[in-house]
């Protein structure tokens, strides 16, 4: 075994620890909130987010696709699922995000969108993001700008399935077909109305 061979295997030595940290460190964190391609935004600009990735959540078949999910009847809905640093950002201050995005006080559709494959829910990862979802939801009820109940689901995290390349990112790849759609779609007029100057994206 030669120096240099030496030097690099010494080196892999050093920095794979750091990896294996670095990996073991991040959370990941699943909502649905409607279109998935107005939920990326917000929490692709948070210090501390790793990743966003739009996806299907909460349904029965596997490896669904967009048609099938679109098409009511997979029990999917439209995610987004966050790899995040817990150092750097609280699960706490992501559902805050999540709720200010969304409309919680309806069932199975979000603006435009019906149907359950757009319904608002968190899906949690272990015993620790549940409580915290439940006490973010409790709060909220208590102090809610808007009259209506929180009905949004609170539910355990099962398969999630990434959608397909071109809804990644979607609103930087077509941000005029985006914000016309955000428009169209009433989003923006019913975020104001349900949460005022605090709303956000």
């Amino acid at each position: 075994m030669n120096s240099l061979t030496r030097i690099l295997i010494a080196i892999s030595l050093i920095l794979f620890p750091l990896v294996a940290i670095s990996t073991a460190a991040t959370e990941k964190a699943t909502f649905a909130g409607g279109c998935f391609w107005c939920m990326e935004a917000p929490f692709d600009k948070l210090p501390g987010v790793v990743s966003v990735t739009p996806g299907y959540s909460g349904g029965q078949l596997k490896n669904p696709t967009y048609e099938q999910v679109s098409a009511g009847g997979t029990g999917h809905a439209e995610s987004v699922q966050i790899v995040f640093d817990p150092s750097k950002t609280s699960y706490s201050k992501l559902l805050d995000i999540y709720w200010h995005n969304i409309d919680p006080t309806v069932t199975d559709r979000q603006f435009c969108d019906t149907g359950s494959q757009y319904r608002s829910a968190i899906f949690y990862y272990g015993e620790e993001q549940r409580r915290t979802a439940l006490q973010s939801k409790a709060a909220l009820e208590r102090n809610k700008p808007f009259k209506g109940p929180v009905v949004t689901e609170i539910t355990a995290a099962s398969e999630f399935y990434p959608a397909e390349e071109y809804h990644q990112h979607y609103y930087k790849k077509n941000p005029i077909r985006y914000n016309y759609y955000r428009t169209s779609c009433g989003r923006d007029r019913r975020l104001k109305e349900l949460w005022g100057a605090s709303t956000g994206h």
